[in-house]
């Protein structure tokens, strides 16, 4: 019989439990070795063991040597077949941890790259529309050149309004001579009429 879809399956005991790795702490160690395989201090090392086992297997008396010089070294060669076996899937790890860390990176950089394009495409409209507010406000040279049309229109009033208060003042004055001169003339009709009706007999 099949089993059913809608129901979850049941959990089954295992005796021996799968053991649970650290991706993070591995791959930090592993890191940590490729890092060091890759320095010059470990070859320096290397070389130093190297020499000092086929220095200890060809120079010293038969009975304290373990890796005979005339099997060919066998046992450093599997110990540098051993530890090259390591070493490579180490490095591996690592390159693979370097390469998601680009990949991270990079996207951030593509983010931030948008982000800056973005502000940068927005000073640029806020600058067009500043250029295009500054286009409709008055310069120093229109201000300059209004003030002084409007000071040179104040000058033409002034002037006209004194001409216009001379002129008045010349008119009140031939106005007041002309009184004068017909007051004078009544005058002296009244005093020439006077002086006929003196004259005439009573």
């Amino acid at each position: 019989m099949a089993e059913r879809l809608d129901q979850p399956r049941e959990t089954r005991r295992v005796l021996l439990r799968r053991p649970r790795v650290d991706s993070e702490r591995q791959g930090q160690w592993s890191e940590s070795i490729a890092r060091f395989l890759g320095t010059p201090r470990f070859i320096i090392w290397l070389t130093v063991f190297c020499a000092v086992w086929i220095g200890w297997n060809t120079l010293a008396p038969e009975g304290l040597q373990f890796d005979k010089a005339d099997l060919g070294f066998t046992a450093l060669t599997l110990v540098l077949s051993l530890q090259a076996s390591y070493a490579a899937p180490l490095i591996l790890l690592a390159q693979n941890r370097q390469t998601d860390r680009d990949r991270v990176q990079f996207e951030q950089d593509r983010q931030r790259a948008e982000r800056n394009l973005a502000d940068t495409e927005f000073l640029a409209r806020e600058v067009a529309a500043l250029r295009i507010a500054l286009s409709e406000v008055a310069t120093r040279d229109f201000v300059r050149s209004e003030l002084r049309n409007l000071l040179e229109e104040l000058a033409e009033d002034r002037e006209a309004e004194r001409e216009e208060r001379e002129r008045a003042e010349q008119e009140r004055a031939d106005q007041e001579r002309a009184d004068a001169g017909r007051a004078d003339a009544e005058r002296a009709d009244l005093d020439r009429g006077g002086d006929e009706r003196a004259d005439r007999p009573v």
